[in-house]
């Protein structure tokens, strides 16, 4: 393993030598695979453009992040810059590396859309995408090239099966009723907590080598080393509870209608983001933070009723003011 991380700092270190003006295109690619750019680009998608597509990039989006989370705990992975401080950290992370969260997530959600656009254009950019996002974790010092070529095989990987379960699974839950389809989302949440739950036991009292804060210093990050937490797990597994618990007491309501003038969907939008920062922002500085039991258990309320306001309560505000019809998705 030791001559696999020193290739992977050799091949930092040649790809940084390349120069600095790929720094800002690196960060911009980067940036299409972060949190805070998915959060608006899904509503969008969800709220505007085809909910059954949002729907469909959510999921994936989400099932995604539990596993990245949970494979991130049981590798324990350094970064590039805690291993060697000659590799800069042109930005900082807090969990551990391996595998690449935003390879795999860039090789899913891209290629969930590309899936239900069904064009060549599609996938070409789709690919590409996936290839720069992936590129842009090597340059800026975050990942080993092991980490990124994992995380594309993890996310092609949930994409095929979710692609070859959806069907199926779908036709299944549509025979149970509001109430058990509310309970199946809770069981599946529960079952990524427990997964969770056994990964972070496991490394919770392994010691982080010292070095790792010293040289994640020195090579400039602004954050430092701190990979032990369930709160990504939480996240994503709350996140897609109240995803789907909303969307299972929307349908019977007869769902929404995506369609619309421009400025109903811009209005769409605007409403719904003011929720999702009430919800994420708000309730993020009012809630208790940490590691302990009490801010886990805030935690997962708050983004279960992030996930439940995207679905269920975002497009009941919609239809109440005129800016959406109801109807019955498919």
């Amino acid at each position: 393993m030791d001559a696999i991380i020193q290739a992977g700092i050799a091949f930092a270190l040649w790809f940084q030598g390349l120069g600095a003006w790929l720094e800002i295109p690196m960060k911009g690619f980067t940036f299409l695979g972060s949190e805070e750019f998915l959060l608006l680009a899904l509503p969008v998608i969800y709220w505007c453009v085809d909910a059954r597509i949002g729907l469909r990039m959510g999921v994936i989006l989400l099932l995604n992040g539990v596993v990245n989370s949970v494979l991130k705990l049981a590798f324990f992975g350094p970064r590039p810059y805690w291993v060697n401080p000659q590799v800069k950290a042109l930005v900082s992370e807090t969990s551990f590396g391996v595998p690449s969260g935003h390879a795999q997530m860039a090789a899913g959600l891209w290629g969930m859309l590309a899936s239900q656009v069904r064009r060549p254009w599609a996938w070409g950019a789709a690919i590409f995408l996936i290839l720069m996002i992936g590129l842009s974790r090597l340059y800026l010092g975050v990942h080993f090239l092991h980490d990124v070529l994992l995380g594309w095989l993890l996310g092609a990987l949930v994409l095929w099966a979710l692609l070859w379960l959806w069907d199926s699974t779908v036709a299944w839950i549509q025979t149970k009723s509001t109430g058990q389809q509310v309970g199946l989302a809770f069981l599946l949440s529960s079952l990524m907590l427990i997964a969770g739950a056994i990964a972070f036991g496991a490394v919770r009292n392994t010691p982080l080598p010292p070095e790792w804060t010293t040289n994640a210093l020195a090579a400039g990050a602004h954050e430092l080393p701190d990979p032990v937490s369930l709160n990504s797990v939480i996240t994503s597994a709350a996140t897609l509870f109240g995803l789907l618990a909303g969307l299972a007491w929307m349908q019977p309501r007869g769902g929404f209608d995506t369609k619309g003038s421009l400025n109903q969907r811009a209005l769409r939008f605007v409403v719904g983001l003011v929720g999702v920062a009430i919800l994420w922002f708000g309730l993020g500085a009012v809630f208790p933070r940490g590691e302990e039991l009490i801010a886990y258990l805030f935690r997962y309320l708050r983004y279960t009723l992030v996930g439940g306001w995207v679905s269920a309560g975002g497009p009941w505000v919609f239809i109440r003011l005129g800016l959406a019809n109801a109807r019955r998705a498919g």
